[in-house]
């Protein structure tokens, strides 16, 4: 009698039992195919992104969008303000202020005003943020009196430095009876000071933010590599120009591309010290300046919204090469580690 018992298959694989003879096991039931739900959740995304970012969409495309098209389409007429425009003079706008000499000072003005503040603030703020980066007593007092002008109103600003500035101001009159009178000079109406007026108010009224911004980047700088540069010997000096300058380097880079779009849309101060005229004839007229003088105060809006257009463009071709050359690294890395 052969014994059977535990006697294994023949092909020498174990068979695996199942709850009954010849019954199969239960199938699981079907998972929803993962296209369907990877639809679903781009739709779900693409319904958030709507929603969050539609009434910002609205918003730009009707106070940034709209009036740069309706100003490109006034550039194309010779027009008052009022009523429909019907006197189409074509690019004849855009080729008067390519020609305009007066323009062309503006231009020379603005770029001016762009490069020394610049050139003034930016190492001004490096230092003085440095400074106050370090515990020193009084830093915090320091600090708010050296913001404070940043938030003064434009009107205050321009309406205080004005009444000081005149040739009977009270610049003039401390420089006299400080026995600086020999110093005393137009600083308004001269065009060899005018400018460099424009510039020290400019710097006085801006180099908070910088320093602020500075700080704010210097914050963000690890200790530890500070300290094991001291560790390794290097100076202070050393320490600032290898290390804090190059890893500030993406915090100088966003303020310089405020700066300069803020100096390509100077107006305020221009107009309140200066205004339209004067400030032609004293050297410190800008874009903005020259718009309203020739468009507003002239009741030429067609060319008014021609030279818009132009400042537009200007500053739309400054943005681009500054993104393209300048910010392109610190972009990328932005994007790659939101990416990641």
């Amino acid at each position: 009698m052969s014994n059977t018992l535990g006697a294994e298959p023949a092909d020498g694989h174990q068979s695996q039992g199942a709850p009954g003879a010849g019954s199969a096991a239960p199938s699981a039931p079907p998972a929803p195919p993962r296209a369907a739900a990877r639809r679903r959740g781009r739709a779900r995304l693409r319904l958030e992104v709507a929603l969050l970012s539609g009434p910002a969409v609205v918003v730009f495309l009707a106070f940034v969008i709209l009036p740069v098209a309706l100003a490109a389409f006034y550039g194309f007429y010779k027009w008052h303000g009022y009523g429909a425009p019907t006197d189409w003079v074509g690019l004849d706008n855009y080729r008067l202020i390519l020609t305009d000499p007066a323009f062309h000072q503006v231009l020379w003005h603005t770029g001016t005003v762009l490069v020394l503040s610049l050139l003034v603030q930016g190492p001004l703020a490096v230092g003085l943020a440095l400074l106050l980066n370090q515990k020193i007593r009084g830093r915090s007092v320091i600090r708010i009196l050296i913001f404070v002008p940043y938030v003064v109103s434009e009107v205050i600003v321009g309406t205080g430095w004005s009444l000081m500035l005149q040739s009977s101001g009270a610049v003039n009159d401390l420089l006299h009876h400080i026995g600086l009178g020999f110093l005393r000079a137009d600083w308004l109406s001269d065009p060899k000071l005018a400018i460099w007026t424009l510039l020290a108010i400019i710097s006085w009224k801006y180099i908070g933010f910088a320093v602020i911004l500075m700080l704010a980047g210097l914050q963000s700088i690890p200790e530890e590599l500070s300290e094991a540069a001291q560790l390794d010997g290097a100076s202070y000096w050393q320490i600032q120009r290898r290390i804090t300058l190059p890893l500030l380097g993406p915090t100088i880079r966003i303020w310089a591309f405020l700066s300069i779009i803020g100096s390509l849309q100077l107006f305020d101060l221009v107009y309140i010290i200066w205004g339209p005229y004067v400030a032609g004839t004293a050297g410190t007229s800008t874009m903005a300046i020259y718009l309203v003088a020739q468009g507003r105060n002239a009741g030429n809006y067609g060319y008014g919204s021609a030279i818009a257009v132009v400042m537009f463009l200007i500053s739309l071709v400054v943005a681009l090469l500054y993104q393209r050359f300048v910010l392109r690294r610190d972009l990328r890395g932005a994007i790659t580690e939101g990416a990641s």
